[in-house]
């Protein structure tokens, strides 16, 4: 089910654009990254379609992630890293991140009082959020017990 809704969302997309085709690589990356667990960078998912045979340029991956996220199906961070993470927005509750400095740990956090505030902040300012992401950076439990 949630594979059929990507696609379609994914071909509607391509359609409102008018000039971009529904090809074989495009939904193939959209498979693999249906199937991640977590965050990957552009390398992993790359590496991870050609060791399963799937023929496709890294122009290609950049490109589609782009478009995925465009329609909504991936979301983009930039933790303290110098490379983009990518990882699977369609069907996954809103959340945030706590990274770590040390080993880079990315742990996914909600929490209910965060979100109050920041409605509270909008609406103080006139304000309509469209998305929000808040990132802590720290060290992580496994690294301060070392």
């Amino acid at each position: 089910m949630e594979k059929q809704a990507a696609y379609a969302i994914l071909t509607d997309h391509l359609k409102a654009q008018g000039k971009l085709r529904a090809t074989p690589e495009r939904f193939a990356i959209l498979d693999a990254v249906l199937q991640s667990q977590g965050h990957f960078d552009v390398e992993a998912l790359y590496y991870r379609l050609i060791t399963n045979g799937v023929k496709v340029s890294k122009a290609t991956v950049y490109n589609t992630l782009e478009l995925l996220q465009e329609c909504g199906l991936v979301s983009k961070y930039r933790f303290a890293e110098n490379t983009s993470r990518y990882e699977k927005a369609f069907g996954r509750p809103h959340h945030h991140h706590m990274i770590c400095l040390n080993c880079g740990d990315i742990i996914e956090f909600t929490n209910d009082r965060l979100e109050r505030i920041q409605e509270e902040v909008a609406a103080g300012e006139d304000f309509s959020i469209q998305s929000t992401t808040i990132q802590i950076f720290g060290t992580c439990s496994k690294c301060t017990k070392k």
